[in-house]
C-alpha cells in the first residue's frame, strides 16, 4: 500500500527526536468539521484527521482505510469486513456502530454545503452492522465507484453524537432529532475526534491549524510530532515565507517563480498532473442576475451563444501565457487519457469570426452584457484568467465584465445560485460519471444528482445515458455510455471546459513531496530527506 510504503520510509529516515512540520496552505479550510464542504483545503484537514472507509492513494484510486476487505453478492450488496484494534483519538475502540453513526451524521447536518457527502449517502438504501467489525451496504441502485465515493465520507466517532441508538434510514434521517455534532464544535475541537495519523490540536479561523501525532495511528507512524497549517492566499508571502525559513512546504507557488524554484539549490518542487477541471458554468435559468440583453431574454439558454463564447476563447494561450505551462487545454471533464472519456477529442480552436457568426444567428450580432464571477485565491491564477476571459468576449461584442472575490465569500454564494457565468474547478476522479452527477445532471437533492448544477441545465438525452452509465457494474459498457454523455456535453455546451490545473509544491531542503492528483497536502506523506 502506497500510503504504508511512505509512512514507513518517513519513519526510518526522520532524525530523533520532536519535529515540527510547517505548512503553508494556498486557501483556508471553511471549517473543522469534515462533513462541511468538499472543498480541497476541508479535504486536505480531513485526510490528516480522519480515515473513510477506503482512502484514495496520490493517483485516486481507492485503498483500504478502515475497511480492509470486501465483496459483493449482488450489484446492490456490497460487505466490508473492517480493521480490528483502531481506536479514535479519544481512545475509544472503532466499531460498525462507527460507520453507520457517520453516515447518519451527513443526513443531519444542517452546515453541510451543496450537499457534498449527503449525496451519497442518500443513495444508500441501508448501513447495517454484522458484529462490531463488518458492516453491510446496500445501494439503492448499483453504485459501480462506490469505493471511491465512500473514500470521501470521513467516519467519526460515535460518543460525539445522540445518546441513542442509531439505526440508518434515509427517509427518517436516522430518527433525526438532537445531539449531532455541530461545526462549532468540531472548530473548537470538542466532536473533532478521528482515527487518522494526526489529531486535531486547534483550529483558529484565519490564523493556524495545529496538529500532533497521533501515536496509536493503526498504520506506521508519521514522522512529525507537529503540523502547524496557515492559509496563505497569495503566492507572493507564501514563497517569502518559505525562503525566510517560516514554511517548510508551501502549496500552488506562483506559476511565474517556478524558474527560480529550479535555481535555488535549497528548495525543490514537485508537481503532478491533476483531474482537476477548471471551467465555466453557463446559466440557463429565464433571468438569470448578471445577463442584460436587448431582448431582455437570457441569451445563454441558446446552444449557439453558448458554442459561440467557448470558441471565443484562446485556451492555449491562457496555458502558455497564464498559466506558464502549468495546465493541460480541456476539451472535456477529464483528461482524454482516462476511462470514459473520448480519446483524442480535439481542444476547441479559437475561432472569432465563427463566434460573431453565431451570436449575430441567434439574434444578437451587437452581443449583450455578461458578469462573470470567481475567486481570486482559489485556482491557479483565478483572477487573471477571470481578466483574459473577459477580454477574449469583449472581442465578439460580449461587454463582460468580471467580479472576483474571496473564496470564502464566492463559493458560499455560488451554493446559492447567485451567479451568471460562475467559475469553477473540480477533481471529479477515476471516470466522468463522477463529474456528471453533482454538477450536469438535472438537479434532483433527494437522489444526490445536480446538487452543485448552478447553470440549472437540463437534458433529458444526457440525463438518461449519464444515468445509466452510473448503473453499469462492467467497466468497458460504463465507458462507452460515459462516451456518449460526453459527446452530448461536447455539442450542447453547458459548460465550458478551460484547462486542466498541475498542482504544484514547493519545499525547503530537509523535506520532500511528492505530490497528489487530488492536490491534498498530507503531512504523512511529506517526508524528511
Amino acid at each position: 500500500m502506497r500510503r504504508a510504503a511512505l509512512l514507513l520510509a518517513a519513519v526510518l529516515a526522520a532524525p530523533a527526536g520532536a519535529q515540527t512540520l510547517r505548512i503553508a496552505m494556498s486557501a483556508e479550510p471553511t471549517s473543522a468539521d469534515p462533513q462541511h464542504y468538499g472543498f480541497t483545503p476541508n479535504n486536505t484537514l480531513r485526510g490528516n484527521v480522519y480515515d473513510g472507509l477506503f482512502n484514495l492513494d496520490a493517483k485516486l484510486k481507492p485503498l483500504p482505510g478502515l475497511a480492509v476487505s470486501w465483496s459483493r453478492s449482488d450489484d446492490l450488496t456490497w460487505r466490508f469486513e473492517l480493521r480490528h484494534d483502531v481506536r479514535f483519538h479519544n481512545g475509544a475502540p472503532f466499531t460498525s456502530a462507527d460507520v453507520v453513526f457517520s453516515y447518519c451524521r451527513t443526513l443531519n447536518n444542517d452546515s453541510e454545503i451543496a450537499s457534498s457527502f449527503s449525496r451519497t449517502a442518500r443513495r444508500l438504501a441501508s448501513v447495517t452492522p454484522d458484529g462490531p467489525h463488518a458492516v453491510v451496504i446496500k445501494t439503492v441502485v448499483p453504485e459501480p465507484l462506490l469505493r471511491t465515493d465512500l473514500a470521501g465520507l470521513a467516519i467519526l466517532s460515535r460518543a460525539t453524537g445522540p445518546q441513542r441508538e442509531i439505526s440508518f434510514d434515509v427517509a427518517s434521517k436516522c430518527g433525526g432529532g438532537e445531539g449531532w455534532p455541530t461545526l462549532p464544535q468540531f472548530n473548537d475541537g470538542t466532536a473533532a475526534i478521528g482515527t487518522g495519523p494526526f489529531r486535531q490540536r486547534s483550529f483558529e479561523k484565519g490564523g493556524e491549524i495545529v496538529l500532533t501525532r497521533n501515536d496509536t495511528y493503526w498504520g506506521p507512524k508519521p514522522p512529525w510530532a507537529e503540523v502547524r497549517l496557515r492559509a496563505v492566499a497569495q503566492a507572493g508571502p507564501r514563497l517569502a515565507g518559505l525562503l525566510s525559513g517560516d514554511y517548510d512546504l508551501i502549496e500552488a507557488p506562483s506559476t511565474a517563480d517556478l524558474p527560480r524554484l529550479r535555481e535555488d539549490p535549497d528548495l525543490a518542487h514537485a508537481s503532478a498532473p491533476t483531474p482537476r477541471l477548471v471551467f465555466l458554468q453557463l446559466d440557463q435559468r429565464e433571468s438569470s442576475p448578471f445577463i442584460r440583453a436587448p431582448d431582455g431574454k437570457n441569451p445563454l439558454r441558446d446552444v449557439r451563444v453558448r458554442r459561440a463564447l467557448s470558441l471565443a476563447i484562446d485556451r492555449t494561450a491562457i496555458v502558455d501565457r497564464v498559466m506558464d505551462g502549468v495546465a493541460l487545454a480541456a476539451s472535456q471533464v477529464l483528461p482524454d487519457f482516462m476511462t470514459g472519456t473520448i480519446p483524442d477529442l480535439p481542444v476547441p480552436a479559437m475561432d472569432a469570426a465563427e463566434a460573431r457568426r453565431l451570436l449575430a444567428e441567434a439574434g444578437y450580432p451587437d452581443g449583450f452584457s455578461v458578469t462573470i464571477s470567481g475567486p481570486n485565491d482559489r485556482y491557479i491564477n483565478d483572477a487573471r484568467i477571470l481578466q483574459v476571459l473577459a477580454q477574449y468576449w469583449n472581442r465578439i461584442g460580449v461587454k463582460t465584465e468580471v467580479d472576483a472575490m474571496p473564496g470564502a465569500v464566492y463559493f458560499g454564494r455560488r451554493a446559492k445560485r447567485e451567479f451568471s457565468i460562475p467559475l469553477g474547478g473540480y477533481a471529479s476522479g477515476e471516470e466522468p460519471i463522477l463529474f456528471y452527477r453533482p454538477w450536469l445532471l438535472t438537479t434532483d437533492a433527494p437522489r444526490g444528482r445536480g446538487t452543485s448544477n448552478y447553470g440549472a441545465w437540463s437534458n433529458a438525452a444526457f440525463d438518461d445515458v449519464a444515468s445509466r452509465a452510473m448503473l453499469t457494474m462492467d467497466t468497458p459498457a460504463r465507458a462507452a455510455l460515459e462516451q456518449q454523455a460526453a459527446r452530448i456535453v461536447a455539442d450542447q455546451v453547458p459548460i465550458i471546459p478551460l484547462h486542466f490545473e498541475l498542482a504544484v509544491w514547493a519545499f525547503r531542503k530537509g523535506v520532500s513531496y511528492e505530490g497528489r492528483m487530488d492536490q491534498r497536502t498530507l503531512a504523512a506523506e511529506v517526508t524528511p530527506r
